[in-house]
Protein backbone atom coordinates (compact mmCIF):
# COMPACT_ATOMS: atom_id res chain seq x y z
CA UNK A 1 0.00 0.00 0.00
CA UNK A 2 1.32 3.46 -0.91
CA UNK A 3 2.36 5.75 1.91
CA UNK A 4 -0.39 8.27 1.06
CA UNK A 5 -3.01 5.51 1.24
CA UNK A 6 -1.70 4.40 4.63
CA UNK A 7 -2.03 7.95 5.93
CA UNK A 8 -5.75 7.93 5.10
CA UNK A 9 -6.62 4.30 5.98
CA UNK A 10 -9.40 3.60 8.49
CA UNK A 11 -8.89 1.44 11.55
CA UNK A 12 -12.15 1.60 13.54
CA UNK A 13 -15.02 3.10 11.58
CA UNK A 14 -17.20 0.92 9.35
CA UNK A 15 -18.31 2.04 5.89
CA UNK A 16 -21.81 3.13 7.05
CA UNK A 17 -20.17 5.14 9.86
CA UNK A 18 -17.73 6.72 7.41
CA UNK A 19 -20.59 7.75 5.13
CA UNK A 20 -22.50 9.21 8.09
CA UNK A 21 -19.52 11.23 9.30
CA UNK A 22 -18.52 12.41 5.83
CA UNK A 23 -22.03 13.80 5.39
CA UNK A 24 -22.19 15.30 8.90
CA UNK A 25 -18.81 17.05 8.91
CA UNK A 26 -19.54 18.46 5.44
CA UNK A 27 -22.68 20.10 6.81
CA UNK A 28 -20.84 21.38 9.89
CA UNK A 29 -18.01 22.86 7.78
CA UNK A 30 -19.40 23.04 4.24
CA UNK A 31 -17.43 23.50 1.06
CA UNK A 32 -17.86 27.06 -0.22
CA UNK A 33 -16.05 29.80 -2.12
CA UNK A 34 -13.42 29.93 0.64
CA UNK A 35 -12.31 26.34 0.12
CA UNK A 36 -12.97 22.66 0.87
CA UNK A 37 -15.23 21.60 3.72
CA UNK A 38 -14.98 18.97 6.41
CA UNK A 39 -15.30 15.94 4.13
CA UNK A 40 -12.52 16.86 1.71
CA UNK A 41 -10.35 18.07 4.60
CA UNK A 42 -10.32 14.48 5.91
CA UNK A 43 -12.10 15.17 9.19
CA UNK A 44 -13.61 11.66 9.22
CA UNK A 45 -10.14 10.15 8.94
CA UNK A 46 -9.00 12.33 11.84
CA UNK A 47 -11.92 11.09 13.97
CA UNK A 48 -11.08 7.49 13.10
CA UNK A 49 -7.45 8.02 14.17
CA UNK A 50 -8.58 9.38 17.52
CA UNK A 51 -11.00 6.51 18.04
CA UNK A 52 -8.16 4.05 17.41
CA UNK A 53 -6.07 5.69 20.12
CA UNK A 54 -6.19 5.40 23.91
CA UNK A 55 -8.50 8.42 23.86
CA UNK A 56 -11.07 6.43 21.89
CA UNK A 57 -11.24 3.70 24.51
CA UNK A 58 -10.63 5.94 27.55
CA UNK A 59 -7.57 3.82 28.13
CA UNK A 60 -6.13 6.34 30.58
CA UNK A 61 -9.36 7.37 32.27
CA UNK A 62 -10.94 6.25 35.53
CA UNK A 63 -13.92 4.17 34.45
CA UNK A 64 -15.54 2.93 37.65
CA UNK A 65 -18.75 4.65 38.81
CA UNK A 66 -20.74 6.12 40.35
CA UNK A 67 -22.05 7.74 37.16
CA UNK A 68 -23.67 11.02 38.17
CA UNK A 69 -24.82 13.98 36.11
CA UNK A 70 -21.85 16.36 36.15
CA UNK A 71 -21.53 20.08 35.54
CA UNK A 72 -19.84 21.49 32.40
CA UNK A 73 -16.86 22.44 34.57
CA UNK A 74 -16.35 18.79 35.56
CA UNK A 75 -15.73 17.68 31.98
CA UNK A 76 -16.68 14.40 30.37
CA UNK A 77 -18.92 12.28 32.62
CA UNK A 78 -20.40 9.57 30.40
CA UNK A 79 -19.79 5.90 31.16
CA UNK A 80 -19.52 5.38 27.39
CA UNK A 81 -16.18 5.68 25.63
CA UNK A 82 -15.84 7.86 22.51
CA UNK A 83 -15.75 4.65 20.45
CA UNK A 84 -19.07 3.59 21.94
CA UNK A 85 -20.63 7.03 21.59
CA UNK A 86 -19.90 7.16 17.87
CA UNK A 87 -20.87 3.55 17.15
CA UNK A 88 -24.10 3.60 19.13
CA UNK A 89 -25.00 7.18 18.25
CA UNK A 90 -24.60 6.77 14.49
CA UNK A 91 -26.61 3.53 14.52
CA UNK A 92 -29.46 5.07 16.49
CA UNK A 93 -29.52 8.33 14.50
CA UNK A 94 -29.63 6.37 11.24
CA UNK A 95 -32.51 4.29 12.64
CA UNK A 96 -34.47 7.47 13.39
CA UNK A 97 -33.72 8.87 9.92
CA UNK A 98 -34.97 5.64 8.33
CA UNK A 99 -38.14 5.72 10.42
CA UNK A 100 -38.84 9.34 9.47
CA UNK A 101 -37.52 9.52 5.92
CA UNK A 102 -36.94 5.90 4.82
CA UNK A 103 -33.21 6.44 4.35
CA UNK A 104 -30.07 6.88 6.51
CA UNK A 105 -28.61 10.26 7.41
CA UNK A 106 -26.03 10.35 4.61
CA UNK A 107 -28.76 9.89 1.96
CA UNK A 108 -30.95 12.74 3.18
CA UNK A 109 -31.11 16.09 1.44
CA UNK A 110 -28.86 18.76 2.93
CA UNK A 111 -31.82 20.57 4.50
CA UNK A 112 -32.94 17.43 6.33
CA UNK A 113 -29.37 16.75 7.48
CA UNK A 114 -29.17 20.28 8.89
CA UNK A 115 -32.46 19.80 10.70
CA UNK A 116 -31.20 16.62 12.32
CA UNK A 117 -27.87 18.17 13.34
CA UNK A 118 -29.61 21.18 14.89
CA UNK A 119 -31.95 18.88 16.82
CA UNK A 120 -28.99 16.83 18.06
CA UNK A 121 -27.25 20.01 19.19
CA UNK A 122 -30.29 21.02 21.22
CA UNK A 123 -30.68 17.55 22.73
CA UNK A 124 -34.07 17.33 21.05
CA UNK A 125 -33.57 13.85 19.55
CA UNK A 126 -34.56 11.02 21.88
CA UNK A 127 -31.82 8.44 21.35
CA UNK A 128 -32.38 5.17 23.25
CA UNK A 129 -28.87 4.82 24.67
CA UNK A 130 -27.29 8.25 25.07
CA UNK A 131 -27.89 11.98 25.02
CA UNK A 132 -28.12 13.39 21.51
CA UNK A 133 -26.42 16.56 22.76
CA UNK A 134 -23.53 14.48 24.11
CA UNK A 135 -23.13 12.93 20.66
CA UNK A 136 -23.30 16.28 18.87
CA UNK A 137 -20.89 18.00 21.25
CA UNK A 138 -18.31 15.26 20.71
CA UNK A 139 -18.83 15.35 16.94
CA UNK A 140 -18.48 19.14 16.78
CA UNK A 141 -15.38 19.15 18.98
CA UNK A 142 -13.71 16.49 16.83
CA UNK A 143 -14.75 18.24 13.62
CA UNK A 144 -13.04 21.45 14.71
CA UNK A 145 -9.95 19.52 15.76
CA UNK A 146 -9.80 17.57 12.52
CA UNK A 147 -10.15 20.65 10.35
CA UNK A 148 -7.36 22.60 12.08
CA UNK A 149 -4.97 19.96 13.50
CA UNK A 150 -1.66 19.12 11.87
CA UNK A 151 -2.25 16.86 8.83
CA UNK A 152 -0.10 14.31 10.64
CA UNK A 153 -3.29 13.28 12.47
CA UNK A 154 -5.30 12.53 9.33
CA UNK A 155 -7.34 15.71 8.84
CA UNK A 156 -6.65 19.22 7.51
CA UNK A 157 -5.64 17.71 4.16
CA UNK A 158 -3.77 20.14 1.99
CA UNK A 159 -3.61 22.31 5.12
CA UNK A 160 -6.93 23.80 4.05
CA UNK A 161 -7.84 24.83 7.60
CA UNK A 162 -4.54 26.64 8.09
CA UNK A 163 -4.77 28.36 4.70
CA UNK A 164 -8.27 29.54 5.57
CA UNK A 165 -7.10 31.42 8.67
CA UNK A 166 -3.55 32.25 7.55
CA UNK A 167 -1.77 30.00 10.05
CA UNK A 168 1.82 29.21 8.96
CA UNK A 169 2.12 25.95 10.89
CA UNK A 170 5.46 24.81 12.30
CA UNK A 171 7.37 27.84 13.70
CA UNK A 172 10.15 29.49 11.71
CA UNK A 173 13.19 31.43 12.88
CA UNK A 174 12.08 34.07 10.36
CA UNK A 175 9.50 35.27 12.89
CA UNK A 176 12.09 37.40 14.69
CA UNK A 177 12.77 39.37 11.50
CA UNK A 178 9.07 40.16 11.16
CA UNK A 179 8.38 41.48 14.66
CA UNK A 180 8.45 45.15 13.67
CA UNK A 181 6.79 44.63 10.31
CA UNK A 182 3.19 45.90 10.26
CA UNK A 183 2.32 43.58 7.37
CA UNK A 184 0.71 40.18 8.14
CA UNK A 185 3.10 37.24 8.22
CA UNK A 186 1.94 35.30 5.17
CA UNK A 187 3.73 32.04 4.41
CA UNK A 188 2.92 28.72 2.80
CA UNK A 189 1.95 26.57 5.81
CA UNK A 190 4.39 23.87 6.90
CA UNK A 191 3.16 20.87 8.88
CA UNK A 192 4.95 18.28 10.99
CA UNK A 193 3.95 15.80 8.30
CA UNK A 194 5.64 17.93 5.62
CA UNK A 195 8.90 17.80 7.56
CA UNK A 196 8.64 14.06 8.26
CA UNK A 197 8.01 13.34 4.57
CA UNK A 198 10.85 15.66 3.49
CA UNK A 199 8.41 17.98 1.73
CA UNK A 200 9.65 20.98 3.72
CA UNK A 201 13.09 22.03 4.89
CA UNK A 202 14.33 22.99 8.34
CA UNK A 203 17.25 25.14 9.40
CA UNK A 204 20.15 24.15 11.64
CA UNK A 205 18.04 24.83 14.76
CA UNK A 206 15.17 22.64 13.54
CA UNK A 207 12.83 25.52 12.65
CA UNK A 208 10.81 25.29 9.46
CA UNK A 209 11.96 27.26 6.44
CA UNK A 210 8.89 29.16 5.33
CA UNK A 211 8.22 30.13 1.75
CA UNK A 212 6.69 33.59 1.94
CA UNK A 213 3.59 34.41 -0.05
CA UNK A 214 3.27 37.62 -2.03
CA UNK A 215 1.25 40.31 -0.34
CA UNK A 216 -1.98 41.10 -2.19
CA UNK A 217 -1.60 44.01 -4.53
CA UNK A 218 2.18 43.64 -4.65
CA UNK A 219 4.42 42.12 -7.28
Amino acid sequence: MAESALLHAYGYLTQPEIRFLDAAVERLIPTDELGPGGRDAGVTCYIDRQLCSAWGTHGRNYRVGPWLEGTPEQGFQSRLTPQEIYRIGIQEINAICRARHERPFDQLQAEKQDEMLKALEKGAVDLPSLSSKLFFDLLWRNTEEGFFADPLYGGNRGKVGWKLIGFPGVPSSAYKDHLDNPEPYRAEPVSILDIQMKQAQTDAQGFAKHVMLKQEGRK
